[in-house]
């Protein structure tokens, strides 16, 4: 079996096809199903059918886990998401632990399925997130993986909280994937938080024939550093996407707080590049229904790196998982959903 990629886009597909891809990756299910998600919001018959599934699984002795990112009361004045929690019911339908979110995030999207599949990707387990956001979801066959995710998750498990976690080394996977060798290795922060954004930043400085980003925010010094001079020297064919609200209030927040300040000119000069597009979404604040540019993907020549981390420090200190994939095909998939979202918000005015 190969790699299987899902991209999302805003209104391209309705919320019920990722539903039922979701179910049928747990009905797969037949000795073991690990589960690590950020945020599950769905309408109340959806909640219903989700729990339903996992059931059925423990009925079939399927043992299933479950941790999630607990809210915190410094989140309060967040507007809730779209729909009833899931959260709740996951915590009473099987097994599960709530990761405070304090001081930083378990911000991971994955499943480990019978310790030789791994679903991950950017996309939380919302209406919103499958039918209104920009977003990826990537399904990788492979025990080798699998186990790096398993170390990962129990490592979450037992802690029950984010500090201390995803520290250790993956090593990369063989497979395939259009007719071609693939490689796959995760990356888990905050162990190796520092460590992913200069991967990201050196893979980034090593393209010489295309770079292609789409991320709700680029604010990691690395990151955009590499950035701006590949940019300013025309080194190769590059496009980024972001989410325009959320970079707003990145700069916003530098502003305030000063510490980071001198960032600013580094997006103003990626900026001025003219290969920068952004997302007019539905800010935050401004409560649901929510449409972000939210997928994490960075292919740089035949390089794929993507997963749960936005590319700024704070993904670096939250709990979040990476995989980079070696394979021209994979990559080219990647690059033209990168390269239809650029196109799509180009000229976009917030």
């Amino acid at each position: 079996m190969e790699p299987e990629i899902v991209f999302l886009t805003d209104g391209g597909q309705p919320d019920s096809a990722m539903l039922e891809r979701l179910l049928a990756f747990i009905d797969a299910a037949r000795t073991s199903l690990d589960i690590a998600v950020y945020d599950a919001h769905l309408e109340g018959g959806d909640v219903d059918r989700l729990v339903g599934a996992l059931d059925r699984a423990e009925a079939r002795g399927v043992r299933v886990r479950a941790i999630y990112n607990d809210d915190h009361p410094r989140h309060a004045a967040v507007p809730p998401p779209t729909g009833p929690s899931v959260l709740a019911r996951l915590a009473s339908a099987v097994p599960s632990t709530a990761i405070p979110g304090v001081p930083d995030l378990m911000h991971d999207k994955y499943m480990i399925r019978d310790a030789d599949t791994v679903w991950t990707g950017s996309t939380n387990w919302t209406d919103d997130a499958w039918s209104r956001m920009e977003n990826v979801v990537v399904t990788i066959p492979s025990a080798d993986l699998a186990a790096a995710y398993t170390r990962d998750f129990e490592q979450l498990w037992q802690k029950k909280h984010v500090i201390g976690t995803g520290t250790f080394d993956d090593e990369p996977a063989s497979l395939s994937y259009g007719g071609a060798p693939l490689t796959v290795r995760a990356l888990f922060s905050p162990g190796r938080g520092r460590t992913l954004g200069h991967l990201v930043a050196r893979r980034i400085g090593q393209a010489s024939r295309r770079i292609r980003i789409c991320s709700p925010v680029i604010t990691s010094g690395p990151i955009l550093s590499t950035l701006a001079e590949v940019l300013d020297d025309h080194r190769c064919d590059t496009t980024a996407t972001v989410d325009g609200p959320q970079m707003r209030e990145a700069l916003e927040q530098w502003s305030a707080d000063g510490r980071a300040s001198w960032k600013v000119p580094l997006v103003e000069r990626v900026r001025a590049s003219g290969r920068v597009a952004e997302k007019p979404s539905r800010p935050y604040q401004a409560g649901p229904p929510h449409n972000y540019m939210h997928a994490k993907v960075v292919v740089c020549d035949d390089i794929t790196l993507l997963g749960s981390y936005n590319l700024s420090h704070s993904g670096e200190m939250n709990a979040e998982n990476v995989v980079e994939i070696v394979n021209a095909p994979f990559a080219d998939a990647c690059a033209t959903f990168c390269e239809q979202v650029h196109s799509r918000y180009q000229n976009a005015r917030s």
